[in-house]
């Protein structure tokens, strides 16, 4: 059961949710730096892959942004990085209520008779 695709698939998809979130904060925390170039995670192309191959192992790529820079050369733009964290936050809740609901499923028949 915990190494089913969609089991496997969860897993990847939370662990690279994660690490967009750990990017967009340290992104935010660099707003002001002078010459910091935001970074991206992605994952979610190379997950569907790994699905449709039935497989649904991935590791999330992480790349430097590039979009265009401000006069100090720092390009971290705060509405975008604040969109982007909202967006991630709402998909690691769905993604990690998905992952309970299989662990439940299995506490659940493990106690019926």
């Amino acid at each position: 059961m915990f190494d089913s695709v969609s089991s496997v698939a969860l897993s990847s998809a939370l662990d690279g949710l994660a690490l967009r979130q750990r990017t967009i904060a340290n992104n935010i925390a660099n707003v002001n730096t002078p010459n910091y170039h935001a970074k991206r995670v992605s994952f979610e192309d190379a997950l569907a892959k790994s699905v449709a191959a039935g497989d649904g192992r991935v590791s999330a790529q992480t790349a430097t942004s590039l979009e265009p820079t401000r006069l100090n050369g720092n390009n971290v733009n705060l509405d975008t990085e604040t969109l982007s964290n909202i967006d991630t936050v709402l998909r690691f809740q769905f993604a990690s209520q998905a992952a309970g609901g299989q662990f439940n499923s299995v506490r659940t028949a493990m106690r019926t008779n």
